[in-house]
């Protein structure tokens, strides 16, 4: 019996972490440049509220409550039926109703929605990822240990 998911849902999963993972402008600069954008009613929201934040100590230890986090979250459906669902961190409601208009709009057309939001989005990212390691690695500090004697 396994107990994965299917590819359609990896997928899914990829393109919402890269929505909600995006800047708000770079995503609303990718959303207007869309052409075909469906009308949709509100299921819920969009509304924001609070998550408990769980952590580890050290990566594996028990875990405890860290604190809580901000969400915004929505929910649509578009006119062809299919529900979008959508999470990003902060109170941005603007940016939580379009990620789930893309996500149900995802469901129909993904090759669409991937090439011309998805992709440059997750580019636009891992661009700004490369940016800060780069940063951090500058000012990075090597510390070595001198031994003085025969001790």
């Amino acid at each position: 019996m396994t107990t994965g998911i299917s590819a359609e849902q990896s997928a899914r999963k990829r393109a919402l972490d890269v929505l909600a993972a995006a800047p708000a402008k770079a995503l609303a600069e990718r959303w207007e440049a869309f052409g075909d954008k469906p009308g949709h009613q509100r299921i819920r929201g969009p509304e924001t509220g609070l998550v408990m934040v769980r952590g580890r100590a050290g990566g594996g230890g028990a875990p405890f409550n860290l604190g809580e986090a901000t969400v915004s979250r929505a929910s649509v459906r578009i006119v062809t039926g299919e529900v979008g669902h959508g999470y990003c961190l902060g109170r941005d409601l603007d940016k939580a109703e379009a990620i789930a208009v893309i996500d149900a709009l995802r469901q129909c057309d993904a090759a669409k929605v991937d090439a011309e939001i998805i992709v440059p989005l997750e580019e636009l990212i891992s661009t700004g990822d490369d940016k800060r390691a780069e940063e951090t690695a500058a000012t990075r500090v090597d510390f070595f240990t001198m031994v003085r004697g025969d001790n």
